[in-house]
Formats: structure tokens, C-alpha cells, sequence
């Protein structure tokens, strides 16, 4: 396949684009539930993220919750606390993409499901059913 030179690669905004597309399309209960969460794309996770989470290199993650979820009663915020925030990371996500038959969209939206996932305590049963859902 020949690839046009005019072509680039999605940037970190078109990323967030697509992220917060992937957002809207989620059911609305599992939406309100979600309030207050952030989603941040990066290039790559930082170092410390790196370290934290074992990777060998920084397209081993794909995304990451982090915070309290609700499994873990973070219902409220307290003072001082960061809100609850699910790390998309672009490169990662490009590289993945680029050697899967799925859409970008879709990529992009089946790392978005999983990390909030993590919020909420879901199995991977749950989180399936809700991609399925959000099309």
C-alpha cells in the first residue's frame, strides 16, 4: 500500500478529538457517573509513570486511570486531592493502531472504556458491553 506524502500523523489534539467523541458516544448513565473525571493525551507516559507500571519501553501503555475510583470509595473529591484523571497516550495508541485492523476511533475508544473502567471497579465483561454500546 502506498501511503500519500501529504498525510501526517493525528496530532495530540486530533487524539483529544477523537477521545472526546468516544466520550459522547458512551451511555449517558455510564457518562453521569463518570463526572469530574479529566481526560489528558500525552505523547508517552512520563518516567515516573514508566517505572511505576514496569514498562520496558514507552509504547508499552496505552492509557492509565489514575486516582481513586469508586471501586475503591472515591465517590468525593477532599481537599487537596487531584480529580480523577485517564491518561491517553498518543503514540502508543498510533503504534498499536498501525499494526491492528481496527479504526483509530475505535483504538481509541476501547483504551478510554478500559481506563474508566478502572474508576469503576468493571470486569472486562462490563467494559465490552459498554464499547459494544457506545458503537
Amino acid at each position: 500500500m502506498i501511503v500519500p506524502a501529504h498525510l501526517q500523523a493525528p496530532s495530540l489534539d486530533d487524539l483529544e478529538a477523537l477521545a472526546q467523541d468516544a466520550y459522547a458516544r458512551l451511555p449517558e448513565e455510564f457518562r453521569r457517573l463518570c463526572e469530574g473525571v479529566v481526560i489528558r493525551v500525552e505523547d508517552f507516559p512520563d518516567d515516573e509513570t514508566m517505572q511505576e507500571m514496569g514498562c520496558e519501553t514507552p509504547f508499552d501503555l496505552l492509557g492509565l486511570f489514575r486516582g481513586i475510583g469508586l471501586a475503591q470509595g472515591g465517590s468525593m473529591m477532599h481537599t487537596g486531592q487531584f480529580p480523577n484523571m485517564v491518561w491517553l497516550y498518543r503514540r502508543p495508541i498510533l503504534d498499536y493502531w498501525a499494526e491492528h485492523e481496527e479504526t483509530l476511533g475505535g483504538v481509541v475508544t476501547h483504551v478510554l472504556v478500559h481506563e474508566i473502567g478502572h474508576h469503576f471497579g468493571l470486569s472486562d465483561e462490563d467494559m465490552e458491553a459498554i464499547e459494544a454500546a457506545a458503537g
